[in-house]
Formats: structure tokens, C-alpha cells, sequence
């Protein structure tokens, strides 16, 4: 397994705090000028969210379009599905169990972890691998700093994540013919869950997660596919060999295990060379909000070095 480095991050890829703050404070004006997109800065102070330099210097998607297109199958498969039929799940209480190759197995409440975690906001780029992408505020914190605590055997090399499955609030998962083998898993190799890059999301644009976009705490991995940022995480589990993950079960000839943002490998339905950006000249609502993919989602001097010697149209 490569040997993990810390981060360097590009400084064109870094908004100074001052600009940051300014562009928070005019952000009204902002919007005639053609930069949406808000940061709920009351909203944040409630979360308790410090500022944080991991901002890149894009356009803001808009809140709007970032909480009613979304891939959340367990609420059914269209983009305004989740938004309109996640009424019924409940966020809350909430309580995460994180085991398997670990010295302290522990069952974290939510509400107590926030209130002790280092939550930050940060401004990452999300590439869906149907080729579309958004630019998204979220707050949490390094799922590093969870996974510290319950202190990982030598022995572990992955990390696997699964979300909650409740039928009965979840109408996408019933059903003769299941899209996915549920509950929905997914899995990193532990030195990419222990990259600074890589949070546990509890907010977005300032407030907490609504249900549609994972409530009530999801995985963010920038430089990867949306689908291996899970979502409702209900157990995390340590252990030493690569775990199944639920879209790589279904069609693995379509969907790798590492699935980082690669537009030297197309998937076979979709192009990775290019990608729509929501919010940016229409995207997918027609216009042409596009721009070229980059390798890592523009993350690569970051998390490159994870994957030095590997053929990455082989691992996929």
C-alpha cells in the first residue's frame, strides 16, 4: 500500500480567507454578477463550523439544483425522487457503530459527536460518473479523526460503510426487482480514509443534511465518483481485505472498487471526458455548462501519490 503523504494544495486552488468572507458578505450582489450559490452563515455558526482553506475557486452550484437532482436510489431512481419521497425517513436519533479491526469498538451518538467533532466547512467539487458535477459547501469533519478514536489494528487495510435500510421509510428499495442488493455498501482503502481530503459530512450550504442528500451524516471522498460517497451511515467496519460494495456487485464491469474521477477511462455508457456542470449555463437543464474533466476531479496533487505504481484502467 503506498506510503500516505499530507496534503499540498495548490494555491490556485485556495481562496484566502478575505475574498472567502467577502464573497459571503455580498453574495446577494454576487448573483446578479452570475456567481449563485449561498453559504448559510447563521446557520453554520450553529453547527458550530470553523472556515476552512480547503476551498476550491469555482462557482457555487445552486442550493436548489444541489437538493432536488440526486442519485439516492433508496428513494427511487429519478433525480427528483429523493427530494420528493424522503419525507418519511428520520435523521434522528442517530447512532454509528464502527467495529471490526479496531481496539476500541464503539457506538457513537450523533448529536454528541458534532458536539465534540472539529466541524469545518469546505468547498469541494462532487463528479458524478454519469458525467454530470456540482460544486458543494459541505460541513463535517476528517473521517480521520473518527476512526482515531476506536484505534485501527495494524492488521487493517479497508475500510466498509453501510447504510441504514428502512423499508418502510425507503419506498426505492421494495419491489420484485431491486435496483441494488440492499442495504447499500461501500468501501476505501484505509490510507484513502485517512486522507485529510476525505470528511464525513453532516451539513451542506450551511445547515444540516436534508434527507435527500444523505441525512443525517454521509461520506465525502472529492477525487472519487459520487456513489462511493454513501450516504446515511449507519456502521463502519475495519477489516483487512477489499469489502463488497454494492454498485460494484451489480455491474462490476461498470463500476471498480476505486473509482477515482478518471477522464482517461470512460464508463461504458458515459463518457468521462467531459462533464455538465449543474447550475453553470443549464448543465443537464439544457444549455451548455460543460467543461473538461480533470484527473482526480482536479485533486491529483493531493491524492496521486495513493495510487503510484498502479495501472488505473486496470483498477478501476
Amino acid at each position: 500500500m503506498p506510503a500516505y503523504r499530507a496534503p499540498f494544495i495548490k494555491s490556485s486552488e485556495i481562496t484566502s480567507r478575505s475574498l472567502y468572507m467577502k464573497r459571503r458578505q455580498f453574495m446577494t450582489g454576487a448573483i446578479a454578477a452570475g456567481l449563485s450559490g449561498s453559504l448559510a452563515s447563521s446557520a453554520n455558526a450553529a453547527l458550530n463550523a470553523k472556515q476552512s482553506s480547503y476551498i476550491v475557486n469555482d462557482k457555487i452550484t445552486p442550493k436548489e439544483d444541489a437538493t432536488t437532482y440526486n442519485n439516492y436510489y433508496e428513494f427511487g431512481t429519478s433525480k427528483s425522487d429523493p427530494a420528493a419521497y424522503s419525507g418519511d425517513f428520520k435523521p434522528q436519533p442517530w447512532k454509528i457503530r464502527i467495529d471490526g479491526m479496531v481496539k476500541k469498538p464503539m457506538e457513537f451518538d450523533l448529536q454528541d459527536l458534532m458536539a465534540r467533532m472539529p466541524l469545518e466547512e469546505r468547498i469541494y467539487r462532487f463528479r458524478c460518473v454519469e458525467a454530470w458535477s456540482m460544486v458543494v459547501p459541505w460541513t463535517g469533519f476528517m473521517l480521520s479523526e473518527l476512526l482515531k478514536q476506536v484505534e485501527p489494528l495494524g492488521s487493517a487495510k479497508f475500510v466498509a460503510f453501510q447504510t441504514v435500510l428502512r423499508p418502510e421509510e425507503m419506498p426505492g428499495v421494495g419491489g420484485f426487482a431491486p435496483v441494488l442488493d440492499w442495504p447499500y455498501r461501500e468501501g476505501l482503502r484505509l490510507d484513502e480514509a485517512m486522507h485529510p481530503l476525505t470528511i464525513m459530512a453532516v451539513g451542506i450550504y450551511g445547515d444540516v443534511l436534508p434527507n435527500q442528500n444523505g441525512a443525517p451524516i454521509r461520506l465525502v471522498v472529492p477525487w472519487k465518483y459520487g456513489f462511493k460517497s454513501i450516504k446515511s451511515i449507519e456502521r463502519i467496519t475495519l477489516v483487512d481485505s477489499q469489502p463488497v460494495t454494492a454498485w460494484n456487485v451489480s455491474a462490476p464491469g461498470e463500476y471498480g472498487f476505486y473509482s477515482n474521477v478518471n477522464p482517461e477511462r470512460d464508463h461504458p455508457r458515459w463518457s468521462q471526458a467531459q462533464e455538465r456542470v449543474l447550475g453553470a449555463g443549464g448543465g443537464f437543464f439544457g444549455g451548455t455548462g460543460k467543461r473538461d474533466t480533470e484527473k482526480f476531479n482536479g485533486y491529483g496533487d493531493e491524492v496521486a501519490s495513493l495510487y503510484a505504481g498502479m495501472d488505473l484502467q486496470v483498477n478501476y
